[in-house]
């Protein structure tokens, strides 16, 4: 889930952003936004002071009343905020002191479904895609990988093997800790005693003996592995379907 903040002091031109935004959602099923309008940038300022807000993605228009777009733009980098900004506004006069807040995009009213899509595109969709992969070196070549497609990964001595979902399983010639810190940030990654590493999307079942993954296979527990191990599977679980 994105959180999205749209800023703009004309009820029409908000309710036409939030009428793009719902478009391409609708092409993306799997990238999900909560959408806070704002027609008021103190109210908006006062969100993110004072009650923590932190919207991925700041789409502001840069002439309203009390303070502009670009002013609401600094105060929030000043905050130490890293979300994306997108003007949308009716004058390219601004343009160069906009990028000097890192915008990522200045859009021109009327701004065009396209256009609006193509940065969500940029922004949403590709990015996932490479956070979405893992590059590794296999036979030779630098390959690609689907982290849904990686089922578990086993220590094999000097080797270390990479089971797949298709059932295949080449060898990768690097260390365990250097596959678990690639995998640094991927909470569905748990590490199971010092052989394992396995990807939580593809466990059926667990109890204090055995993990059951949807392949077939079945992995012993290392004694004492097993409430550190249901506690990361339960919190991924429930976190993900809040």
């Amino acid at each position: 889930m994105y959180l999205v903040a749209i800023c703009d002091d004309e009820t029409a031109q908000l309710d036409e952003t939030k009428g793009h935004l719902a478009g391409w959602q609708a092409n993306h099923p799997d990238c999900q936004f909560q959408i806070e309008c704002f027609e008021n940038p103190e109210k908006l300022l006062f969100m993110l002071r004072e009650k923590e807000y932190t919207p991925d993605l700041l789409l502001l228009d840069i002439y309203m009343p009390e303070k502009s777009g670009i002013e609401v733009a600094k105060e929030f980098r000043e905050m130490g905020r890293k979300g994306s900004i997108v003007f949308l506004t009716t004058s390219r006069e601004h343009a160069l002191e906009a990028f000097s807040v890192d915008a990522t995009q200045y859009l021109v009213k009327p701004v065009k479904e396209q256009e609006l899509f193509q940065v969500l595109d940029r922004l949403f969709v590709n990015t996932k895609e490479k956070k979405d992969c893992l590059l590794l070196r296999i036979d030779g070549r630098i390959c690609k990988i689907p982290l849904n497609d990686i089922v578990y990964f086993e220590a094999q001595g000097k080797n270390q093997g990479l089971h797949l979902a298709d059932g295949t399983h080449p060898k990768l010639h690097m260390t365990m800790m250097e596959i678990y810190g690639m995998l640094s940030g991927r909470r569905e990654f748990a590490k199971v005693g010092v052989s394992y590493i396995v990807n939580l999307n593809h466990v059926d079942s667990l109890n204090a003996q055995e993990i059951c993954l949807d392949t077939g296979k079945n992995i012993y527990l290392p004694r004492g592995a097993y409430h550190s191990l249901r506690e990361q599977y339960f919190q991924y679980y429930c976190e993900e379907n809040v």
